[in-house]
C-alpha cells in the first residue's frame, strides 16, 4: 500500500451521518408506536401504493425515482416485512406491487407522520440562515453545468494512480 487512507477525509460524511440520525428518529417514531418492520425508506412507496393502487414495479420505481432493479429489491424486502404482496403482471415479466392488510391498517398514519417530518423539515430549515433545500437546488445547478460524473473524471485523469 503506496497511500495513506482517503476516508479518513470525507465532505460528504457529516451529511450522510446528519441523515442517518434524521431516519433513526423516524424509525424510533415507528418503534414508539409498535410497527414492527417499518423502516423510514419504505415510507414513500407504501404511500404511493395507498394513493395510487395496485402498480407494477416499474411503475412504482418511475413514480418515486428510483430504478427497476432498486426498487424490485425494495419490493422484496417490503414484501419480507409483511407490508406489499407481488402478482403476476400482464406479461411474464412483470410484477404487481399490492398493499397487504397490515399495510392498510397503518396508512393513514404513514401518512400523517409523512406530514409531521415535513412540518418539522420546514420548522428546521426557517432555523437556518441557508436551508438545505436551498443548497440542493445550488448543487443541483452546478450540477446542471458540469455533471459530477465529469468532475470525478476530470480528477482521476490527474491522478497516476487511475491510469
Amino acid at each position: 500500500m503506496t497511500f495513506t487512507d482517503p476516508t479518513d477525509v470525507s465532505n460528504w460524511r457529516p451529511l450522510r451521518l446528519l441523515l442517518d440520525a434524521m431516519d433513526n428518529d423516524i424509525a424510533r417514531i415507528y418503534e414508539e408506536a409498535e410497527i414492527e418492520g417499518l423502516k423510514p425508506s419504505y415510507v414513500m412507496e407504501l404511500l404511493k401504493l395507498g394513493v395510487h393502487g395496485q402498480m407494477t414495479i416499474k411503475e412504482l420505481a418511475e413514480s418515486v425515482g428510483r430504478t427497476h432493479s432498486a426498487l424490485s429489491q425494495k419490493v422484496a424486502a417490503m414484501r419480507k416485512a409483511g407490508f406489499v404482496a407481488t402478482t403476476a403482471g400482464k406479461d411474464a415479466r412483470s410484477k404487481e406491487v399490492v398493499l397487504t392488510d397490515r399495510a392498510r391498517a397503518i396508512i393513514d398514519r404513514l401518512a400523517a407522520e409523512w406530514r409531521a417530518t415535513e412540518a418539522a423539515i420546514a420548522e428546521l430549515e426557517a432555523e437556518l440562515p441557508y436551508p438545505l433545500t436551498r443548497v440542493v437546488a445550488d448543487i443541483e445547478e452546478a450540477l446542471r453545468r458540469k455533471s459530477f460524473h465529469d468532475r470525478i473524471l476530470a480528477r482521476l485523469a490527474a491522478d497516476e494512480a487511475w491510469q
